[in-house]
C-alpha cells in the first residue's frame, strides 16, 4: 500500500479475541511488521490490561492494553481469533464496513459460505489476492494438505485411493483453556489418540484436494497428542505408481513458487518448522508405497503465521514480510 507520492501507509489492524495462544503469536509477528499498526486487541474479560498481563513474552515489547471496544471502521484489516462459532455471532452483531478485510482463524467459514475464501496461499494465492473475507485453514489441516496437494494434482489419488495418515499435534493446539489432557502431569511422557477417523478437519482436507485433482481419496486420520507444546508432524502414505525420482520432482515443481513450503534433500524433524511459518516436507518411496511426512508449527503456519501470510497476499506486500523467523532448532 502506498500514497500517490509512494511513502509507505502503515496498516491498521485490530484483533477481536485477544488472550488466546493465536492472538499473543499474531501479536507478536504484528509487531515487529515493516507495515502495521496495530490499532485495538480486544478482549472483553481482560479489558483495561496490559497486553504483557496476558501474554507474558511480550513483555518490554508492547505497551498496548486490551480494550473493551472496536472501531471497525478505523482499520483495514481485521482478525478474528475468538473460539469456532463465534465469528458467526460477531457478524450477526456487526456489520461489515465495506473497505475492511478480514481474515477468521475459526473454522466457521472453511467452507467458503458467506464469500469466504479459503486462505491457504499454495492452492488459492490468486483468488486470497482479490478477497476481502479470507477463512484460514486449520492446523491438521494445513499440514495434511501440504502433503498431498502435488499427488492430488497429479492425479494419484482417486476416489478409491485409501491414505493413511498419522498426524501428532503439540498442547498449544487445545487452546490456551486448561483441560484434563494438557495438564502437563498428564502429558509428559505420554501419548494419546483422540477423534480417529471423525476429525473436523477432514471436511476441509477432502474439499481442497478434489478441487485440484477432482476426487477425494479415502483418508485414515488418526490424530494423536504429543508430549511436547507446540507443532505437528504429520506422517501420510499410499500406494504410488511413481519412482522417487519422479515424486520427487512432481513435489518440487508444485511447491517451486510457494514462499514458505520446502521439500527437504532428507529425512525431517519438527524442530526445523517450530517457531516459524515455514511447511518442510519430505518423501520417499518403500515398494509401491509413498512415504510423505510433514513438519509445521500449528501457532504459526498453523494458525497466526499463516494469517499474516495471508494479511501480505490480500494488501499486495511482501509475502515474507513479517515472517522471517529463525526455527528453534536447539
Amino acid at each position: 500500500m502506498t500514497t500517490d507520492c509512494n511513502k509507505p501507509l502503515r496498516v491498521r489492524v485490530g484483533i477481536i479475541g485477544g488472550a488466546g495462544y493465536t492472538a499473543g503469536e499474531l501479536l507478536r509477528l504484528l509487531l515487529n511488521h515493516p507495515d502495521v499498526e496495530i490499532a485495538f486487541i480486544h478482549s472483553a474479560s481482560n479489558a483495561g490490561q496490559p497486553v504483557t498481563a496476558v501474554h507474558s513474552g511480550l513483555l518490554g515489547e508492547t505497551g498496548l492494553h486490551f480494550s473493551s471496544d472496536y472501531r471497525l471502521d478505523d482499520i483495514d484489516v481485521l482478525f478474528l481469533c475468538s473460539a469456532h462459532g463465534h465469528s458467526r455471532e460477531f457478524w450477526e452483531q456487526n456489520e461489515l464496513p465495506s473497505r475492511l478485510r478480514v481474515i477468521d482463524l475459526a473454522q466457521d467459514y472453511r467452507d467458503e459460505s458467506c464469500g469466504y475464501v479459503y486462505g491457504l496461499p499454495e492452492v488459492n494465492r490468486d483468488r486470497i489476492a482479490v478477497a476481502r473475507l479470507v477463512a484460514n485453514p486449520g492446523c491438521f489441516a494445513t499440514a495434511i494438505q501440504l502433503a498431498l496437494l502435488p499427488a492430488a494434482e497429479a492425479g494419484l489419488l482417486h476416489g478409491d485411493t485409501e491414505v493413511s495418515v498419522t498426524a501428532l499435534t503439540g498442547s498449544t493446539g487445545a487452546g490456551v483453556k486448561p483441560g484434563a489432557t494438557t495438564h502437563f502431569s498428564w502429558r509428559q511422557n505420554n501419548l494419546s489418540v483422540y477423534k480417529p477417523f471423525t476429525h473436523q478437519h477432514l471436511a476441509e482436507i477432502g474439499r481442497t484436494l478434489a478441487s485440484v485433482g477432482g476426487e477425494t481419496p479415502v483418508i485414515n486420520f488418526v490424530p494423536m497428542r504429543g508430549d511436547f507444546a507446540r507443532g505437528i508432524f504429520a506422517v501420510c502414505h499410499f500406494d504410488c505408481p511413481l519412482d522417487a525420482d519422479e515424486v520427487r520432482r512432481l513435489y518440487e515443481d508444485f511447491y517451486a513458487d510457494a514462499a514458505f513450503t520446502v521439500v527437504a534433500p532428507g529425512d525431517i524433524d519438527l524442530k526445523q518448522v517450530v517457531n516459524t511459518n515455514k511447511t518442510v516436507i519430505s518423501v520417499s518411496k518403500h515398494g509401491r508405497k509413498l512415504l510423505v511426512c510433514c513438519a509445521i508449527d500449528n501457532l504459526l503456519k498453523g494458525a497466526s503465521g499463516q494469517a499474516v501470510e495471508n494479511m501480505n497476499i490480500m494488501l499486495g506486500l511482501d509475502r515474507r514480510a513479517g515472517l522471517r523467523l529463525k526455527p528453534l532448532a536447539f
